[in-house]
């Protein structure tokens, strides 16, 4: 891709990676990739805001030297260190000896353990500005968005907030970097979803905090992955405070039914239980553990008020992948959810006293249980299907 203007003087340089296929070694992208999103500003001092990924770092300056020399570049802006943002830095610095990095006091720590930088750093205080010429960059200091030394940095005479990881998602953009010109904007919010409850959620609290702190009109909203947001840039941040609002909540009437299966007797029974939740028309989301990454199940566990679980015992306890889920829900502080429990066992239970010791941090309320021996009869059947029904009628009732 080639540098686009946003507005005049100001640009997107960003990449698109197309070859990661676990963001933070964690969360799969490999089918919608992502955006590293940066942007230069040319004024009488010239700065780059964010930067890149090392293994991006020669397309990167491709996209800058199609704009400027390095060497006229006066200040880089670190809204955030992670090397997705950071990891082209070094590089950088070498082809602009004159440029100072600028971030908050805690980047000037980070700046020393991760790349042994100490000295051309201005460090700046929260609302702190930075006059350019014509253009003055305001910095909104905004910790554990998700780091302790994150910032965004608003550009005040065109209202554009860069805000980094704040108000990001998964997805590379090369149909369009504006959200009025992708055909795929859909697409865009579910993964802006997805990265939120993987990446984001459990700092829910301090996303709340730096919301609060944008005062005025935004034209823009430019983060560091995904869409910019110019059309209606308050849509993405509307998103994010709903989201973050559901944090520590019960979450929306909805469903999400996690199963496991060592030899179909369990995925039988899951079978059964949503007909049950089906007949009473609560939205039900369905996930096989054993086949879908726990980066796809969060959006749901995050969203939804009911969940319904469905995993054999397995030497005497939860089945591993299932509790391996719930470890990420425990990790990412998915809480105060109406839980119900069905599986299979061959000669002992012991999968809900397993579960029960998982879930009572998390403050679930576990309301209806159901285990059966060996494969399940139309009797054990039926008894699912009223389970599904029972659990259903209690999200809805819960919403009265």
């Amino acid at each position: 891709m080639t540098p686009i203007e946003l507005k005049p003087s100001i640009y997107w340089i960003g990449v698109n990676d197309h070859e990661t296929d676990l963001f933070e070694g964690l969360w799969p992208i490999k089918e919608v990739g992502i955006s590293y999103n940066t942007y230069l500003i040319k004024d009488k001092k010239s700065a780059i805001i964010d930067l890149t990924r090392e293994m991006m770092t020669e397309p990167f300056l491709e996209q800058v030297r199609a704009l400027i020399d390095l060497t006229a570049v006066d200040y880089i802006i670190i809204n955030h260190m992670e090397p997705d943002h950071s990891g082209a830095l070094s590089h950088v610095l070498e082809l602009a000896p004159q440029a100072q990095l600028v971030g908050t006091p805690k980047t000037k720590e980070m700046l020393a353990s991760f790349y042994g930088i100490t000295d051309r750093i201005l460090v700046v205080s929260d609302g702190e500005t930075l006059n350019l010429g014509k253009h003055t960059l305001r910095f909104v200091h905004t910790p554990f968005v998700h780091w302790p030394e994150t910032m965004m940095t608003l550009e005040e005479s065109e209202h554009i907030l860069f805000s980094c990881d704040g108000f990001g998602g998964y997805g590379h953009i090369e149909d369009g970097i504006f959200d009025d010109e992708t055909a795929h904007l859909d697409r865009y919010k579910q993964e802006a979803l997805r990265y939120y409850t993987n990446i984001v959620a459990q700092y829910s609290k301090p996303v709340l905090r730096a919301i609060n702190k944008l005062t005025g009109p935004l034209s823009m909203v430019a983060p560091s992955h995904g869409l910019i947001w110019r059309e209606h840039p308050e849509a993405i941040v509307d998103l994010y405070r709903k989201w973050a609002e559901l944090s520590g909540q019960p979450g929306e009437p909805g469903i999400t039914l996690l199963f496991a299966s060592m030899y179909g007797n369990t995925r039988k029974m899951a079978e059964a239980v949503a007909r049950g939740v089906e007949k009473e028309g609560v939205p039900l989301q369905t996930f096989d553990v054993t086949r879908t990454h726990a980066s796809h199940i969060l959006p749901a566990l995050w969203q939804n008020r009911g969940v319904i679980i469905g995993a054999p015992t397995y030497d005497g306890s939860l089945f591993p992948p299932m509790a391996h889920m719930l470890d990420f829900a425990a990790r990412k502080r998915i809480q105060k959810k109406t839980l119900a429990l069905f599986g299979s066992y061959a000669w002992s239970a012991g999968a809900q006293k397993d579960l029960e010791n998982i879930i009572q941090p998390l403050k679930w309320d576990l309301m209806d249980t159901y285990e059966f021996a060996g494969g399940p009869d139309q009797n054990d059947l039926a008894q699912g299907e009223e389970l599904g029904t029972r659990i259903a009628r209690a999200i809805l009732s819960a919403q009265e």
